[in-house]
């Protein structure tokens, strides 16, 4: 049985509905429980639970502290190319949307990685819109090649893949995968995503299982802030990563807080998160997934994610460029989206070490 097969017993209203009924006396339960259950996790979603806000996040960052110890990981992504085929709605990179196009090629990819490895990173991220008849997987493996002996991690967030493609991946030197169901709401998806390979929900929703068969290291998931109801997708994502932890419990689970930035094509988010929103989202998630990593990028502004930082995250990007060749080439190319913390890694890793 597949997550597909869990998340169909569920109805995205009736979830909210459930969620919306907690009371202080479920959150206090919740907060209470050394193991936290689905109806606990509920709770501390609840409108209820944004009266405990300081008991979560103490509770956060002693789980953090007690799993992680007081280590962030910096990583930073590489845009390999913004060709898509794709309509997202949300996207910079959609098909429909006329932008500059442009792939790299394998010397422009190394000069890239050259300058975020001089400025340390030895984590990165490789990214392209979802082209794979331009872009496909022997470009990503070749790509990974070049580049392997700068890093001692590499990962992906790319078009799905089969089982085989991942393999393909993991013999190339990539150890994992990033990829974000955008929506766990069906009916949303498909609205969001009117045409494309995207479109098919449940093949994108089982890809994590996909890469997990595949021996890749490292998983990494989330939902777009903005698009669904924040306490249904933060439900689902939820699940899914304990659906992922308990059957794929050789690789490591990571969870991304994405949300919606102004990208080229102009659309607005339908379903706002506020930063007290996001805080509690966060929180739920570390009391729910103990040892999953939590991943905060330049999405968000420097005075939040400074403040974000003791409530469970472990994970963060720095310095990033969101452009094929923006690196070397400031301006080179359309972003896929703007990001708000725009400071360099060494001012990041300066402020994380202040920070003990």
């Amino acid at each position: 049985m597949s997550f597909y097969d869990v998340i169909q017993k569920y109805d995205p209203q009736q979830v909210v509905a459930e969620i919306e009924a907690k009371t202080a006396i479920d959150v206090q339960r919740a907060l209470a429980a050394d193991q936290v259950s689905n109806d606990d996790y509920m709770a501390l979603l609840s409108p209820a639970a944004e009266d405990f806000l300081e008991e979560m996040a103490q509770k956060a960052h002693a789980i953090t502290l007690r799993r992680f110890g007081r280590t962030v990981l910096l990583y930073a992504p590489i845009y390999l190319s913004n060709e898509c085929h794709n309509s997202c709605l949300y996207c910079g990179f959609a098909v429909h949307n006329k932008i500059p196009r442009r792939t790299l090629n394998l010397d422009e990819i190394e000069q890239e990685a050259r300058i975020l490895h001089d400025q340390g990173f030895r984590h990165i991220l490789l990214l392209t819109g979802e082209a794979p008849g331009l872009v496909g997987n022997d470009f990503i493996a070749a790509a990974a090649e070049r580049i392997r002996p700068l890093f001692s991690s590499i990962g992906i967030e790319v078009y799905p893949m089969e089982t085989a493609g991942y393999q393909e991946m993991v013999d190339a030197g990539i150890d994992a995968l990033t990829i974000y169901q955008e929506t766990y709401d069906p009916e949303l998806y498909a609205k969001l995503h009117p045409s494309g390979r995207k479109r098919d929900y449940r093949f994108r929703l089982e890809t994590p299982e996909r890469a997990g068969a595949a021996g890749l290291r490292r998983i990494g998931i989330g939902f777009l802030l903005g698009l669904g109801d924040f306490r249904s997708e933060a439900f689902f994502a939820g699940l899914h990563g304990r659906y992922l932890a308990h059957h794929y419990w050789r690789t490591l689970l990571s969870v991304s807080f994405p949300r919606l930035r102004p990208a080229e094509g102009g659309f607005q988010p339908l379903n706002p998160v506020s930063d007290r929103k996001f805080v509690q989202l966060m929180c739920a998630m570390r009391l729910l997934l103990n040892d999953a990593g939590l991943v905060l990028s330049t999405r968000e502004s420097a005075e939040l994610r400074d403040n974000l930082l003791p409530l469970g995250i472990t994970q963060m990007s720095a310095g990033s460029c969101t452009a094929p060749g923006g690196y070397a080439e400031a301006g080179s190319a359309t972003e896929q989206f703007t990001i708000d913390d725009d400071r360099t890694p060494a001012e990041i890793a300066e402020i994380l070490t202040a920070r003990g």
